[in-house]
């Protein structure tokens, strides 16, 4: 099934490969937008991506492993297929580890292209349900109180009420009253649930000021 609502970027330098690519997805009803250069794309992704990207590796000037690393570093969760005229396996392989969605190699069936874009859209719906679950729970976790947020984070480096209240100079019934009521807040039941649902986010530079 075709999701529509999406836009293809296609990053390549060779314009009759742009052009036919653009013509083919567009026939289906996609909309695609056109870069010849890593460098424009990237100004480009700056603003926001909704949809996948298929990205050619060997690109004049960035190359496409170096445009993959820098979107995972702005945090872009939209799904990347290579194409290559090279068949670079150890390249392909490199490009798989970063989480691309396919390597294709040049010349690109239609077929295969249009099959590795339907799996990018599900996996892009997915990598968005996943999103929005981890800001659900953050912005629960920022909701939490300074006290019960030191409570919880030594919680979740395993520390135990009594130790707790040692290293914060309070009472162990005032940290077991603290600990009852962050758990309430995040509706978790124990402790290990607490860890298994939101350690993840125990790292004190993950929470807000």
């Amino acid at each position: 099934m075709l999701d529509l609502n999406r836009k293809i970027y296609v990053v390549d330098n060779d314009l009759a490969l742009r052009s036919s690519l653009a013509i083919m997805l567009r026939s289906v009803g996609y909309d695609v937008e056109l870069f010849d250069d890593g460098e424009a794309f990237l100004r480009a992704a700056q603003g926001g991506l909704s949809g996948c990207i298929v990205l050619d590796v060997r690109l004049r000037g960035i190359g496409g492993l170096e445009i993959q690393r820098r979107l995972a570093e702005m945090g872009s969760v939209v799904p990347v297929i290579f194409i290559t005229g090279h068949g670079d396996v150890e390249m392909a392989v490199k490009a798989m580890k970063a989480k691309a969605v396919d390597f294709l190699t040049k010349p690109v069936r239609e077929q295969d292209l249009l099959d590795a874009i339907s799996v990018a859209m599900q996996d892009l719906r997915q990598r968005e349900l996943e999103l929005q679950r981890r800001m659900h729970k953050l912005n629960h976790v920022n909701a939490l109180s300074p006290r019960e947020r030191e409570i919880f984070v030594a919680l979740c480096n395993g520390k135990l009420a009594k130790q707790i209240a040692h290293e914060l100079a309070v009472s162990e019934a005032t940290v077991k009253v603290h600990r009852r009521n962050l758990m309430q807040k995040l509706s978790v039941s124990s402790i290990s649930q607490l860890i298994l649902q939101f350690g993840i986010f125990s790292n004190e530079n993950r929470l807000a000021a």
